[in-house]
């Protein structure tokens, strides 16, 4: 079973007077930030913000681009050439690692957010488009990668430094891939179980999909969503669930896989 392991969640999801999760309660709890990046979520106030308390709390801070999309959190499929996508990431990572610079700290990490993310999942090469173009303005940048798709795949490809994912809010489709926010029972609400389907994953090694087939993976961290009204109920469970289990809650290394 593992020993240790990273608990993520995304944040920096408020615009303006808009108010998205409770970011400070989660970086109470959790080792590692993605922040939203102003395109899906969040601007350049909210960013700063954000950035300054997880550095202050010794939390990762992680670039989290999304599509162009502000309406729909950045839910909603695009079609965008690879080129596009490209600058669409730079873009963001861009803004990421200039405000943390500006504020002390470093980005060890990029994470794709949405459908952005969710379609890099099943298309391997949108996935090395967005990571390629990452790399090539922070070579060292650790990749965050869905576990046990197409995105773990790219960067197995690519030989960057890679942290696999699994989701305690979240329910999985066979193929590894999140069952689609449409449908019934595809986000978990119930703490105390989000909890320990986390441990029974760890112990596996593995995700566990909804039919209950097991899909074998390296897991390097566990994320929930900022904007789940009961994340901060759920990281508090799922952190005190792993170090009850024996599990060590710290940053991943960023291994190549």
């Amino acid at each position: 079973m593992t020993k240790t392991v990273d608990l993520n969640a995304d944040m920096g999801e408020s615009f303006g007077p808009w108010v998205m999760g409770n970011d400070l309660a989660l970086l109470d709890v959790v080792t590692s930030a993605n922040i939203a990046c102003g395109f899906h979520a969040g601007d350049p106030d909210v960013m700063a913000t954000t950035i300054r308390a997880a550095h202050a709390r010794g939390v990762g801070i992680g670039a989290h681009p999304g599509f162009a999309d502000l309406q729909g959190f950045g839910r909603q499929r695009m079609a965008l050439n690879h080129a596009s996508l490209g600058n669409l990431v730079q873009y963001q990572l861009g803004a990421a690692l200039a405000i943390t610079q500006a504020n002390g700290g470093i980005v060890r990490h990029l994470k794709l957010h949405g459908a952005m993310a969710n379609m890099a999942a099943e298309d391997k090469a949108m996935a090395l488009a967005c990571y390629r173009a990452a790399l090539a303005v922070a070579p060292d940048i650790t990749i965050m990668v869905l576990a046990g798709t197409a995105q773990q795949s790219a960067v197995a490809e690519l030989g960057c430094k890679a942290a696999c994912e699994i989701f305690a809010d979240r329910a999985y489709n066979d193929d590894a891939t999140l069952v689609d926010r449409s449908l019934d029972g595809a986000v978990i609400h119930d703490a105390v179980y989000a909890a320990a389907r986390m441990i029974e994953m760890l112990q596996a090694g593995a995700i566990i999909a909804e039919s209950g087939k097991i899909i074998p993976t390296r897991i390097d961290t566990i994320c929930l969503h900022g904007d789940t009204p009961e994340a901060v109920s759920i990281a508090t469970q799922t952190r005190a669930a792993l170090e009850k289990a024996g599990i060590k809650v710290t940053q991943f290394e960023g291994k190549r896989l």
